[in-house]
């Protein structure tokens, strides 16, 4: 049965390892039962528990200017991804016109800024550039004992990670207000975190 992970509360957990943090949940268990020291994070003490801390204990929803470092670094990663797809194949179709070669490149390129997040969101919750600055993409469900913004988190399915990066046009088309809302709520949710519904995190 699905549960949460006893070390940093990530729900659900199917297996035998937690998705977030990566702990063995029996190995860390057996620990808990033997009197091993263990780091329980100050939002897990009893005196912190309150209606707002149940279901999410270590929400820390990412701000916005976080979030565009980690945009500018995952530019940088696909801008070299195509400087050096565009040098290999300079080296390799010598005989070709650059403006072709370059065209294809810029084919590439477009194909790899759509494929790069939906795949790394899907798999990792992260691309590189959110992996750099500690935050990720997780789903976000009401849940019962959370009023308002409070939510219960999980990995993205594939469906969910295409549909947030389609959602990324909407939000990119009416003039980058749809980022902007991500400094602008209380939540820190863009629109195409509200359209597919997922929100970016800080790690613990």
């Amino acid at each position: 049965m699905a549960g949460a992970c006893p070390k940093c509360g990530w729900q659900p957990v199917d297996g035998s390892a937690c998705p977030r943090c990566g702990v063995d949940v029996a190995e860390y268990l057996a620990e808990l039962a033997a009197g091993a020291p263990v780091s329980v994070p100050a939002a897990l003490e009893p005196s912190a528990i309150s209606p707002l801390s149940m279901a999410r204990p270590e929400l820390r929803p990412a701000g916005f200017w976080i979030r565009v470092v980690a945009l500018i670094i995952d530019t940088a990663v696909i801008f070299v991804a195509q400087a050096v797809l565009y040098a290999v194949a300079s080296m390799v179709f010598v005989d070709r016109s650059s403006i072709a070669i370059g065209g294809a490149a810029q084919v590439f390129g477009a194909m790899l800024i759509a494929v790069y997040p939906m795949l790394f969101h899907w798999r990792w919750g992260q691309t590189l550039g959110k992996m750099a600055v500690d935050i990720r993409v997780v789903t976000c469900r009401p849940t019962s004992t959370s009023p308002g913004w409070l939510t219960d988190s999980g990995p993205l399915t594939l469906g969910c990670a295409a549909l947030r990066q389609l959602a990324t046009l909407l939000s990119s088309a009416i003039l980058g207000v749809g980022y902007l809302m991500a400094g602008l709520r209380r939540d820190k949710r863009a629109l195409h975190d509200l359209i597919a519904g997922t929100r970016v995190e800080r790690l613990p």
